[in-house]
């Protein structure tokens, strides 16, 4: 299975606000498109998380890998194939970024902790309670499934968004 990556929507791309559709038919390529996907996040600059609307594919797909932080509790990589939280608490105000943002950051409040059901990529039932870190990261490619960007939910409209660092090419 040969993998592509595919072009990332920039905002103010409109298709960005498009709400995305649940998944029904698990197949070929579905796994061929999750490979893409993963692909695409991995070749991005500190990319722990996408979503299919990120592509241009509107369908209920993310995938998160904190892994990469140190001494974050995580769960490693995940395919989340229609989320839906069904379990939350806590909430606390993090910084976030964007590879459809990838000119700002800004301060988003999110639930702490989290329970997710999902099904993975071969559609098999999932659940994960997640905290910190990697539960901002699922509700932050969750909203992309509601055409929601996180300057969509800034904690304040001055104050809350900074010019993000130039990534350095190496």
């Amino acid at each position: 299975m040969s993998m592509a990556v595919l072009e990332i929507l920039v905002y103010p791309d409109q298709r960005l606000k498009q709400k995305s559709q649940p998944v029904a038919v698990f197949d070929e390529s579905l796994l061929q498109f999750v490979a893409d996907l993963e692909e695409t996040m991995r070749a991005g600059p500190g990319g722990v998380g996408i979503a299919a609307p990120q592509v241009g594919r509107f369908e209920r797909i993310i995938l998160v890998d904190v892994s990469c932080k140190p001494k974050i509790k995580n769960h490693g990589r995940l395919v989340m194939i229609n989320p839906e939280i069904s379990e939350q608490e806590g909430n606390v105000v993090g910084r976030e970024g964007c590879m459809s943002v990838p000119d700002f950051t800004g301060n988003v409040a999110r639930w702490d902790r989290i329970r997710v059901k999902s099904f993975d990529e071969f559609g098999s039932a999932r659940t994960h309670t997640m905290e910190g870190y990697e539960a901002r990261a699922v509700q932050h490619e969750m909203d992309h499934l509601d055409g929601l960007l996180f300057l969509d939910r800034l904690v304040s409209r001055r104050g809350s968004l900074f010019p993000r660092k130039v990534y350095k090419k190496n």
